[in-house]
């Protein structure tokens, strides 16, 4: 199994919108060019996440997109997922990575740099850093990071950084300017009326900048 960090990783999300179940987002995302699903549901019961993460993994691979499991280390091993992301109150990512073997992707999210870098020790393969600007996602204990604070965790962390949090298509080329690898939206593009259309635009930006920037 390869491992692929993306540039855009789309969080599929089924409470910031009612139109689209997982699956119909992750299958437009995908269309619009996101290259990481990354599927997360706090509400479902076990069984319902394994359901649901099965028809991601297959429609994922078919397309040939990474699909990570946020928080469920047992699902992500049971449906044979490309990794894992995990948060800060979760198994922890030296953990995890025992679990899931050195193949498998093994995320972990970082509010600070000192987070960040014990993650990176830890074995992580990338650095979910934030959130950067004002969110309703989620409720967040802390300020916006802001893209100083991303240009300061890019430029100490030898693993790929993938900024999240109030990420949008007004903002996002600014946090690549910080030295992010990727992004990570939910509302972006899940709450868009069109989220492979949302996606799109986002995407030919990512692609413009990295052309630009020599990447």
């Amino acid at each position: 199994m390869t491992k692929r960090i993306g540039h855009l990783h789309v969080l599929t999300d089924e409470t910031v919108q009612n139109r689209f179940t997982h699956l119909e987002l992750a299958e437009r995302a995908i269309d619009g060019g996101a290259d990481t699903i990354q599927f997360r549901d706090k509400n479902k019961s076990t069984r319902e996440l394994l359901a649901v993460a099965a028809s991601l993994v297959r429609l994922c691979r078919s397309r040939g997109v990474p699909l990570i499991i946020n928080d469920r280390v047992d699902v992500a091993i049971a449906i044979g997922a490309d990794g894992v992301h995990l948060g800060q109150q979760d198994i922890p990512v030296s953990v995890a990575r025992k679990l899931v073997g050195p193949d498998r992707i093994v995320g972990g999210t970082a509010a600070t740099l000192a987070d960040a870098l014990a993650a990176q020790r830890e074995g992580a393969d990338y650095v979910g850093f934030g959130h950067i600007y004002p969110t309703g996602s989620k409720r967040k204990p802390g300020p916006p990071k802001g893209p100083d604070a991303v240009r300061e965790v890019s430029a100490a962390l030898s693993i790929p950084v993938v900024a999240i949090g109030g990420i949008d298509r007004g903002n996002y080329l600014g946090v690549f300017e910080a030295g992010a690898w990727g992004i990570a939206v939910i509302a972006a593009v899940c709450a868009s009326p069109d989220p492979a259309l949302a996606a799109r635009e986002i995407r030919s930006g990512i692609d413009s900048f990295f052309k630009r920037s020599g990447s």
